[in-house]
């Protein structure tokens, strides 16, 4: 309420106003409460997309995270302890029984409890890395296994600002090509 209190006033002082959200204000950042305060207030703003950390964190490994027959599906969700609690059907249990590259954002300090939980539907040798300060001159790159990944976040004391990413895809080697740029696809049709 702070910050959108400030909006307020520096508008009605007639100054041009911009909040910065690190990563990107369309995933965990809270910009929804936000705007429908500034929107309560009849203050104008527009939406300026960012770099999601989860994106920075793919970009800092050098991995794609959809990968032709190995997963092309990628979850992004967090884990329910200081924050608000999740949603029925959306723990890591549920989740993890897809498969699918899980991207853990608000859960560095949990790492124990995700891999615990993801342990059953992934394995011990499954993939896994940390990426904390994604982006920035001080990004921090961890990459193991379900069954290291843990002790690495304690040892490089990474309690925040980290995506955890659990899946296949992060160790994908041998795989098939992309059919998206193949000669023989048919571009004339939808």
């Amino acid at each position: 309420d702070q910050i959108t209190a400030e909006l307020v006033r520096a508008h009605g002082e007639g100054h041009d106003v911009a909040r910065l959200h690190s990563g990107d204000p369309s995933v965990f950042s809270a910009v929804n409460e936000q705007m429908r305060r500034l929107d309560e207030a009849g203050v104008p703003y527009e939406v300026i997309p960012g770099v999601p950390a989860f994106a920075a964190a793919a970009a800092a490994l050098k991995r794609e995270l959809t990968v032709p027959t190995v997963g092309q599906t990628v979850i992004l969700t967090r884990v329910a302890q200081r924050a608000t609690a999740m949603p029925e059907g959306e723990d890591l249990a549920t989740l993890g029984r897809s498969g699918a590259l899980i991207v853990l954002h608000l859960a560095a300090r949990y790492v124990d409890r995700v891999v615990d939980e993801l342990l059953p539907y992934y394995g011990a040798d499954c993939p896994a890395a940390v990426v904390a300060m994604a982006s920035r001159p001080d990004e921090i790159i961890l990459r193991g296994t379900l069954d290291s990944i843990a002790e690495q976040v304690k040892s490089a004391g990474v309690i925040r600002t980290a995506v955890i990413m659990v899946g296949r895809t992060l160790g994908a080697e041998q795989f098939r090509d992309s059919h998206l740029y193949s000669p023989a696809r048919d571009r004339h049709t939808c």
